[in-house]
């Protein structure tokens, strides 16, 4: 089968062979099904996350011994399944996420960790939903509590996570304000129905978000979902109200954000560390009964993922590189499929 290999760490945007840390192999072994539950999965399409340019580099929390397979989410077919699976036969479209191994055309998956994914809902969506939204979701929905009325401020709300973030923040009747950096991601954002969007190529984030409070005669925010860090947190750390939930999901900037302890005690303010992949080793209910009700969510059209760019395993590199210089809106898909072996832009 193909599968995209990390032999060693390093930078996963270069084009040059002999330098890139990726390599596509057209001969790696097929996984087998080596125990009673185990199921096979032809993998349809696979999501490229932050995290995965990360963990290429050797800059994530985890980081496996090279070489391996990167990738995490994914979407596909049934294949084959082991004698004691009961849940999945031949041919059930899935979803599902690993902590490595979805850039290959083959996975083997537990059947207790696969999800069924439901008529109506977009392969290709939902092999970009679980961790993006998944990380959302558990981030809004089940760490904040975020309920109708309350404002949703989210930085970095044109990427992954962020867009994730403002659409789930509308499901809750939150009013969302989203902040990002470019015309057209800011007439995107515009056009998901957000209440207030922040352009930062030329608007003050703080003095913008105030003016739209005072409009609206709102407080201040009451929920701060945050996956970029640095400079841009602590400016956003004096819009929030009395009692806010900050939800740390991430540092696309590079730098750690520093949040006055003495300013949260003052202000009742409660700190959210989120890191979604742990919850399969301490709270694997709340993840899994997450992931379903969001494939629910995407079958009704209460969400729409949108998939700026699809690349094929061959690209990897461009795909990469559309992660790492911010050119996606929404998400960067791989797309493993005999009959589109081209790029292209949805």
């Amino acid at each position: 089968m193909e599968a995209l290999l990390c032999r060693k760490l390093g930078d996963p945007t270069t084009e040059e062979r002999s330098n890139s840390p990726m390599v596509l192999s057209k001969i790696h072994p097929i996984p087998e099904l080596d125990y009673p539950t185990a199921v096979r999965v032809r993998i349809k399409a696979t999501s490229l996350n932050y995290a995965n340019y990360l963990q290429v580099q050797g800059k994530y929390q985890e980081k496996p011994p090279v070489p391996f397979i990167p990738g995490s989410d994914y979407s596909g077919f049934v294949d084959a399944v082991g004698p004691n699976v009961s849940q999945f036969k031949v041919g059930d479209p899935v979803c599902s996420f690993a902590s490595l191994g979805s850039f290959a055309q083959f996975i083997v998956a537990d059947q207790s960790q696969l999800f069924k994914v439901p008529e109506g809902c977009d392969m290709v969506a939902a092999g970009a939903l679980p961790v993006a939204y998944g990380t959302s979701h558990v981030a809004l929905v089940h760490r904040a509590i975020l309920s109708s009325g309350q404002v949703l401020l989210v930085l970095g709300a044109a990427g992954g996570v962020g867009l994730a973030a403002v659409q789930i923040g509308k499901v809750c009747g939150a009013i969302v304000i989203a902040v990002a950096r470019g015309t057209e991601k800011a007439h995107f954002l515009k056009s998901l129905g957000v209440d207030h969007v922040v352009d930062l190529s030329y608007e003050n984030v703080t003095k913008s978000v105030k003016d739209f409070l005072q409009a609206r005669k709102l407080k201040g925010v009451d929920v701060l979902y945050d996956p970029v860090g640095g400079k841009l947190t602590n400016e956003t750390l004096r819009l929030l109200n009395w009692g806010a939930n900050i939800l740390v999901i991430g540092f696309a900037s590079g730098e750690f954000p520093v949040i006055p302890a003495n300013i949260a005690l003052v202000k009742n303010w409660t700190v959210h560390g989120l890191y979604w992949g742990s919850y399969r080793i301490h709270r694997p209910g709340v993840l899994e009964d997450s992931i379903r009700e969001l494939l629910s969510w995407v079958a009704r059209g209460l969400i729409t993922i949108h998939v700026s760019h699809t690349y094929s395993l061959s690209e990897a590199s461009l795909a990469f590189s559309a992660i790492k210089d911010r050119k996606a809106i929404g998400k960067v898909m791989i797309i493993l499929d005999d009959k589109r072996n081209v790029r292209s832009n949805l």
